[in-house]
């Protein structure tokens, strides 16, 4: 039987659509909505819908994956993938909660988010992932210009402030109130902190630098505690392992201990503080501040103290206490030390720091102070009537515990 075939089109069944598939998918990545590109290739908007978000999750297809251009590459990722904002398209649509589509990528919560808030449509507020995967490419690109350099009002308005000595913290909360309208004038402290920094970027001068508290034009490097090498050879006990007598302040005999440094770091004088009476003892080094220099000092101070004021000495993980072993060895009075960058676990020692720094200034040379002048110093401040000990002196409070 002979067919004719007539001047129209017949219905031909399913036709692969491979070759449009893969041209959908690079309009997607230049950004065209689903509409646009599917009017481009003349394909109906719910293929393209399904190529881009994977079958509807219903009927034969549940559960089907979605249609990617190429297989994402083998490992982890630091940055999200195009088939991670797939993943994450998919769940939106079955209305999965941020947590949950996180633990499913094995990413932070945060990052799912940010995601979400970054690359979502600016007009409707929907979260296309191929369009999402093309503004991550278009912002990714490095180097860029930052936003300082970028706005000239902006980095005449900090150079401004700098040569004030404001810090870039105030700076950025008078961007805020100066311009709440307008987000191109708004910048984050770190941002200032960059750009004054780092080497290359010429965004501001770096001799602006100079107006910070600090004065330095680079950023100091900072190790991590648990980083940090073993600073003794005598294993050090911390200050977690204290009794809890000496953390609550309820019985007497717990000293804090510190050196204050003084000119170039060539001399130093020690200061020992008891924690419940607040009682100010202070260390003569004429000869310096060595371990062996202050070990000795410690021991003639405590040896002069009766026992039941000597329970233990807390004190930072200054290098001057390499010698914490053999003190302990010949006073028998335990040393704890206190974590990396705390100075808060020896409070009362801190702040009478302050204090002894209004008769022996910053900058000036400590070696001069005679053991007299320190004793004399140490009277004075034991002498002041202190707010946390109901206005007793710490001589007093001392004088009660000795007689009692």
């Amino acid at each position: 039987m002979d067919f004719k075939i007539r001047n129209r089109s017949l219905k031909q069944g399913r036709r692969p659509l491979s070759e449009e598939r893969g041209l959908y998918l690079r309009l997607m990545r230049q950004g065209l909505t689903n509409a646009e590109a599917c009017r481009t290739l003349g394909i109906n908007p719910r293929t393209g819908r399904r190529w881009r978000n994977g079958r509807a999750p219903s009927g034969r297809s549940a559960g089907a994956p979605p249609i990617t251009a190429a297989p994402p590459p083998p490992g982890p990722s630091r940055y999200l993938r195009e088939s991670d904002r797939i993943h994450i398209a998919d769940r939106l649509r079955e209305g999965a909660t941020v947590r949950a589509i996180a633990a499913e990528l094995g990413r932070s919560p945060s990052t799912v988010s940010r995601e979400i808030r970054r690359n979502r449509h600016p007009g409707n507020g929907r979260y296309r992932p191929h369009a999402a995967q093309a503004r991550a490419d278009a912002r990714r690109p490095r180097p860029k210009p930052g936003k300082i350099g970028r706005t000239p009002e902006l980095r005449d308005f900090i150079q401004d402030r700098l040569t004030k000595r404001w810090s870039p913290e105030q700076i950025c909360q008078a961007l805020r109130t100066q311009f709440p309208q307008r987000p191109e004038m708004r910048v984050v402290h770190e941002t200032i902190y960059q750009a004054l920094y780092l080497q290359g970027r010429g965004e501001l001068r770096r001799e602006l630098a100079r107006a910070l508290r600090t004065g330095r034009a680079r950023r100091r490097p900072r190790r991590q505690a648990r980083q940090r090498t073993p600073r003794f050879s005598t294993p050090m006990v911390m200050i977690s392992d204290r009794p809890a007598e000496a953390a609550d302040r309820a019985l007497p005999g717990h000293w804090e201990g510190d050196l204050i440094i003084g000119k170039g770091g060539a001399s130093a004088i020690g200061t020992l503080v008891e924690r419940a009476t607040r009682y100010v003892m202070l260390l003569h080094l004429p000869g310096g501040r060595t371990a062996e220099h202050v070990r000795d000092a410690l021991v003639e101070t405590a040896r002069t103290l009766p026992a039941h004021l000597v329970r233990s000495l807390t004190w930072d993980q200054g290098a001057e206490m390499a010698a914490h072993g053999s003190f302990t060895l010949a006073t028998d009075v335990p040393v704890y030390f206190c974590d990396p960058a705390s100075p808060w676990q020896r409070g009362s020692n801190e702040n009478t720091n302050g204090l002894l720094r209004q008769y022996f200034p910053k900058g000036t040379d400590l070696a001069v102070h005679t053991r007299e002048h320190l004793d004399a110093v140490a009277a004075e401040l034991n002498g002041r009537p202190r707010k946390t000990l109901g206005w007793q002196t710490p001589a007093e409070r001392l004088h009660k515990l000795l007689t009692a």
